[in-house]
């Protein structure tokens, strides 16, 4: 089971570190996520996630359920054995995704019917049968089934997306003891409430009386702007309980990070370190950087002269770029090993200003160069 143990606060803010024990290691807080979807983070090895220092990364119900399909992986074993990975994953219920398939879905108060996107079929699923997947998966955190909302809803479809996400996380909780009370997954339920402090506050008052191991904050940063972003998070962090694990869902990029972690979030995870990196673009402590502009052609600097990751060590901007135009899968490779050894020292910074009272500090300098010179900000 999990055990959460916070050994250092900032004093100035709701900053904290911790240690984070789960079936399959510790993991010290904050941390970020890199998100494997299908099992596996796109574009790097898992001996090059364990390099790095990542021993919690995230796959995704919806679709590890519809392909390979369950059958398979659990004839692995389960998601560990199946990806040959051997720390922490935390399963996503698939509510975002399926929240994402708007036009190919219908949310009833027992469950929700979707078509797959990868073959048109029809599915139904409830937050019973999310919680056996998850379980079928291995999950060393579980995820309950919840409706996610986008910005600019009414307040009456807010509601009622508030009462089935409370509704399937006690029925969730319900599956989950009466059928798995020996299991080793921890169960965390999810806060909605959309961009309504006084539903935020319902939601969170609901979820956190099932007393789960964690706790995360959902259906933020899924096209607000920041500052009604930060405002919400703001609002809702301190509503959850303070010695459990707080996780916000769906940031990954420098800007919200500070912020997450200045509110006293311990986990987070987005696709877009990933994804920007398949697509040319790498995080330096300068910003954000396009290889494929014209100006990197001859450009004999590493990707960032302040990264000591093995890719800067090696390969120069003018290289990456032209495998980028070349359309070699190294490009994606080197690129996304960066970006994530980049995120993990972000991290492994920012733990350490919690502990030497200095996070704002840190937040200050990081952000003002990293801004300054074309910053980016990104939804997983």
């Amino acid at each position: 089971m999990l055990k959460f143990s916070i050994n250092a606060q900032d004093g100035k803010t709701s900053a904290r570190t911790a240690i984070l024990s789960l079936p399959h290691g510790d993991v010290p807080t904050p941390q970020f996520m890199p998100v494997g979807t299908n099992g596996t983070v796109k574009a790097i090895t898992h001996a090059l996630l364990e390099e790095t220092g990542i021993g919690l990364i995230l796959g995704n119900t919806y679709h590890l359920y519809l392909r390979p399909g369950l059958e398979v992986i659990q004839a692995a074993g389960g998601l560990h054995r199946f990806s040959s990975w051997t720390h922490n994953i935390l399963t996503d219920s698939g509510g975002y995704q399926i929240f994402s398939l708007a036009p190919f879905r219908k949310i009833k108060e027992d469950g929700v019917s979707f078509r797959s996107h990868i073959d048109g079929s029809s599915h139904f699923l409830t937050p019973e049968a999310v919680i056996d997947i998850q379980q079928i998966l291995g999950s060393d955190i579980m995820m309950t089934l919840d409706v996610c909302t986008p910005p600019g809803i009414d307040y009456r479809s807010a509601i009622e997306a508030l009462e089935i996400t409370s509704q399937w996380a006690r029925r969730s909780v319900e599956r989950s003891r009466d059928r798995y009370a020996d299991s080793r997954g921890n169960l965390f339920g999810i806060v909605q409430g959309n961009f309504f402090e006084d539903l935020r506050a319902r939601s969170a008052a609901e979820i956190t009386e099932l007393d789960l191991p964690g706790f995360a904050i959902g259906g933020l940063s899924v096209g607000e702007s920041f500052r009604q972003f930060a405002d919400m998070l703001a609002f809702t962090a301190p509503l959850l309980p303070h010695d459990k694990p707080r996780y916000l869902m769906g940031v990954g990029t420098p800007e919200y990070i500070f912020a997450a972690v200045e509110n006293g979030i311990d986990l987070f995870d987005c696709v877009f370190p990933t994804r920007i990196a398949r697509n040319g673009s790498v995080f330096t402590h300068n910003g954000v950087l396009n290889l494929k502009r014209e100006d990197n052609r001859l450009s004999l600097r590493p990707l960032d002269e302040k990264c000591d990751c093995p890719v800067c060590k090696t390969y120069t901007r003018a290289y990456i770029r032209h495998l980028f135009k070349a359309k070699e899968i190294l490009a994606a490779m080197l690129a996304t090993h960066h970006n994530l050894y980049f995120m993990a020292r972000l991290l492994d910074q920012i733990r350490q200003s919690i502990a030497e009272h200095r996070f704002l500090e840190l937040k200050s300098s990081f952000l003002q160069a990293y801004k300054e010179n074309g910053g980016a900000h990104g939804k997983g």
